[in-house]
C-alpha cells in the first residue's frame, strides 16, 4: 500500500505541475493584452480549472485508465514510471521555456514504462494513434476556427472605433479566457483522475466496470492542477503571449474563444488533447488574419519540435523509470 500512495502523491504533484506548466495557455493572451493583472488572471483560471468537473463528463479519465495500455498489463512500476517520464519532461520544457504538452508527456511515459514491462503488446495501438493524430488535429482545429472567428469578428468591427473595439473586448475576453480555463481544467485534470483510478484498479480498490473514479479523486485532481495554476507558469506567458504573434484585445478573444470550443469537443468525446497546442494554433489562426508574416515562425518551429519530441522522449525516459524501480521495489 506504500507504494500505491506514493503513486498518488506522485499523480498530484504531475497535476499540480501540469497546472503550474500550462496556466500560460489560459492566461497569457489576457495578460499580454492587459485586460487583467497577472494575479488576477491566475486567480480566475484556477477557479474555472477547479470547477470543471461539475460541468464535464469524465471521458477523458476513462480514455486515460483504460483506453491507452492494456489494464492487465498495468503495474505501479508502469504507473510510477510514466510519472517520473511525465514530470521530468515536463520540468525541463519549463525551464526551457516551450510550451510543451503535459498531456503527451504521460501518454509517452505509460507507453515507454508498459513496453518496458510488458513489451509492445500491452499499448492499445488505437487508443495511442488517436491522441498521437490529435497533436495535429488540435491546433489545427483551433487555427481555422480562430481564423473563422476572426474573419467574422473583423467584418462585425470595421465601423467602430478602436476605443470602442477595446473597451467592449476587454470586457469578453474575461468571458473567453474563463471558458479556455474551464476547458484546461475539464481535460487536463482528468487524465491524472485516469492514473489514479488504473492504480486503483490494480491494488482491487476499485472495478473496470466502474463507470467512474471515487469523488476523492475527482477533487482531489482538480484541486491539484487548480494551485498549480495559481503559482503560475510565468517563463512560459511571455512566450504564448508575444512571441508568437502581438494579440489586440479582440484578437485575444478570438483565439480564447476558438481554443476553448476546441477543448470543450475534445472533451466531450472523451481524448485527451494538449491546451497548449491548442491555444498555440489559436493564436497562430489569429496572427495568420494579417498575413503570415505576423506570425514568428522561427519561435513556433521550435514549439512544434517540443511537441513532435515529446512522446518519444517522454516514453524512453519512462522505460528507464521502470527499470529504475524494478530495481528498488
Amino acid at each position: 500500500m506504500t507504494f500505491l500512495y506514493i503513486i498518488i502523491g506522485l499523480v498530484l504533484i504531475f497535476d499540480f505541475i501540469n497546472g503550474f506548466h500550462d496556466s500560460a495557455n489560459s492566461i497569457a493572451t489576457i495578460v499580454s493584452t492587459k485586460v487583467l493583472s497577472p494575479f488576477n488572471a491566475v486567480l480566475m483560471a484556477a477557479l474555472f480549472n477547479f470547477i470543471a468537473f461539475t460541468v464535464f463528463p469524465l471521458k477523458v479519465a476513462a480514455t486515460m485508465g483504460k483506453g491507452i495500455i492494456d489494464p492487465g498489463a498495468v503495474t505501479l512500476t508502469v504507473i510510477a514510471g510514466a510519472l517520473v517520464a511525465a514530470i521530468t519532461w515536463n520540468l525541463l520544457t519549463w525551464w526551457w521555456g516551450l510550451p510543451s504538452t503535459s498531456s503527451h508527456t504521460l501518454v509517452g511515459g505509460l507507453v515507454g514504462a508498459s513496453i518496458a514491462g510488458s513489451g509492445p503488446g500491452s499499448v492499445i495501438s488505437g487508443g495511442v494513434l488517436k491522441i498521437a493524430a490529435f497533436i495535429v488535429i488540435a491546433p489545427l482545429l483551433g487555427m481555422i476556427i480562430s481564423f473563422v472567428i476572426s474573419v467574422i469578428v473583423m467584418n462585425l468591427i470595421r465601423n467602430f472605433s478602436p476605443s470602442v473595439i477595446d473597451k467592449h473586448f476587454k470586457r469578453l475576453q474575461i468571458l473567453s479566457a474563463a471558458a479556455f480555463s474551464l476547458g484546461h481544467g475539464g481535460n487536463d485534470a482528468q487524465k491524472s483522475m485516469g492514473i489514479i483510478w488504473i492504480a486503483l484498479i490494480t491494488m482491487g480498490l476499485s472495478s473496470i466496470e466502474d463507470s467512474r473514479p471515487d469523488f476523492w479523486v475527482i477533487i482531489s485532481c482538480q484541486a491539484a492542477i487548480a494551485l498549480g495554476t495559481l503559482f503560475g507558469g510565468w517563463r512560459i506567458v511571455k512566450t504564448m503571449g508575444q512571441k508568437i504573434t502581438k494579440l489586440r484585445s479582440f484578437e485575444g478573444f478570438c483565439a480564447e474563444t476558438a481554443g476553448a470550443l476546441t477543448l470543450f469537443g475534445a472533451t466531450h468525446f472523451g481524448i485527451p488533447v494538449s491546451t497548449t497546442h491548442t491555444i498555440t494554433g489559436s493564436i497562430i489562426g489569429v496572427g495568420a488574419i494579417k498575413g503570415l508574416s505576423a506570425v514568428k515562425w522561427g519561435v513556433t518551429g521550435k514549439i512544434f519540435l517540443a511537441w513532435i519530441f515529446t512522446i518519444p522522449v517522454s516514453a524512453l525516459i519512462g522505460a528507464l523509470m521502470y527499470y529504475f524501480f524494478e530495481a528498488i521495489f
